[in-house]
């Protein structure tokens, strides 16, 4: 039971490891004939309380791991954060650059229930916050559920066409052409993809102009927060990508109508305008969500259709799903691999990317989160090694007792997703 009980606490409360199978053994090494001398240490999967090695799933989804969500969201925390007051690598002048967060919004596809200003939906209903029928349509029948389906399908082209777009329009309100524009400074960003709860993929991001180098450099002097405002406002407005023809439909994809652009102050500024640290958080949160989240939709996908009929689902999630189903099946379609995409309503983009030099990147905070557990483990004499090992996968998951055991461990320390050193 203690061999057990220390196996399962440095999984740190992942609820879903990864069994594997196998050995790992280190031989010493003669470094100056280069002969291998026997083995000094030996690990072996079926001398492990567990009958297997075991290791943390590191899934991103609230709803598949909540402990590896945990780690995800705060690594993401820090990814967001050092883009906007430096560190990790960043340099602390980038607290000084231009740089907005902005949301931009899907397109309407038919009147939903929501929760306007006014107080009242066009039902004629006040709905409260945790309403059931929020994100649903009015009148289903109605709804354009094709084109909400391939919407969520082309946002993450659309996205990339705002880009590039954004590009020229600054370099136009600079008075540059796009090449010489790459001489004087760099766009930066890192956005998030969020749910509605209709079902339909939007984005957050933080934009930030920067000098040539990225933020090693300083931008120059005309690169100011309105500026980068009015080009992102004139970029998200002319942004189309092509979509297809469906049923006789030529599909053309844009944003919403609704784009909130707003300044980012730094943590001493007092006032209403967003603080990089509320920036960090917001985007963090969203990292580790998905349409499971805000629509009740499925966290896995779909090998038959029939799958549907042994979950509980909304009725709108469902028909989300099984139009993604149907269009699927077309051969003009299968580049968007829309059944293999199914459970998140079309999207198969990743939820959260940045440009290489917004800041560090999620494999350099793991990589300093892993050498900071080794410096916490009991040192062994140096010397050098050589290592043969081989695992297999054996499954995934914990046994009943394990989990029940697993649910009453604290995390073993270091191992529960606290943030990086």
């Amino acid at each position: 039971m203690p061999a057990l009980v220390a196996q399962l606490s440095g999984l740190g409360g992942c609820t879903h490891p990864i069994r594997l199978d196998g050995h790992r053994t280190e031989h010493a090494l003669d470094t100056a004939t280069g002969e291998i001398g026997p083995a000094i240490h030996r690990l072996s999967s079926d001398a492990l309380a567990a009958g297997h090695l075991l290791v943390r799933c590191n899934n991103r989804r609230t709803t598949r791991c909540p402990a590896c969500a945990e780690t995800y969201r705060r690594d993401t925390f820090h990814l967001i954060t050092a883009g906007l007051r430096g560190g990790k690598g960043t340099p602390e002048d980038v607290a000084h650059h231009p740089r907005v967060f902005a949301t931009f919004t899907a397109p309407g596809f038919g009147p939903v229930h929501n929760r306007p200003d006014s107080g009242r939906c066009r039902c004629g209903t006040a709905h409260p916050a945790d309403a059931t029928e929020l994100g649903t349509p009015l009148d289903p029948d109605a709804y354009d559920y094709e084109a909400a389906v391939l919407w969520n399908a082309h946002a993450g082209a659309l996205w990339r066409r705002f880009t590039i777009y954004l590009r020229r329009e600054i370099a136009k309100r600079a008075g540059l052409s796009q090449r010489a524009f790459r001489q004087y400074a760099r766009v930066s960003f890192a956005k998030v993809a969020e749910y509605q709860r209709r079902g339909a993929v939007h984005f957050h991001a933080v934009i930030r102009l920067d000098g040539p180098d990225g933020g090693s450099t300083p931008p120059p002097a005309w690169a100011t927060a309105d500026l980068l405002t009015d080009a992102i406002r004139a970029a998200a407005a002319i942004a189309r990508v092509s979509g297809p023809t469906v049923h006789g439909r030529t599909h053309t994809f844009a944003f919403g109508r609704q784009l909130d652009v707003r300044t980012i102050r730094t943590n001493d500024f007092h006032g209403p305008e967003l603080t990089d640290r509320a920036v960090a958080a917001y985007i963090a949160k969203y990292a580790t969500k998905g349409a499971e989240t805000a629509t009740g939709t499925l966290d896995r996908p779909l090998r038959f259709l029939a799958e549907l009929a042994h979950v509980q689902l909304s009725g709108h999630a469902d028909r989300m799903i099984r139009t993604a189903w149907t269009l699927g099946a077309r051969k003009d379609l299968e580049h968007l691999r829309l059944r293999a995409w199914a459970h998140m309503l079309g999207f198969r983009g990743h939820f959260s990317t940045k440009t290489r030099r917004y800041s560090t990147t999620l494999g350099a905070l793991r990589d300093a989160r892993a050498e900071y557990r080794r410096a916490q483990a009991p040192q062994r004499p140096e010397e050098t090694t050589y290592v043969l090992c081989h695992w297999v996968f054996a499954g995934t998951g914990l046994t009943r007792a394990e989990a029940w055991l697993t649910a009453s461990l604290e995390p073993a320390p270091g191992t529960e997703g606290e943030p990086t050193r």
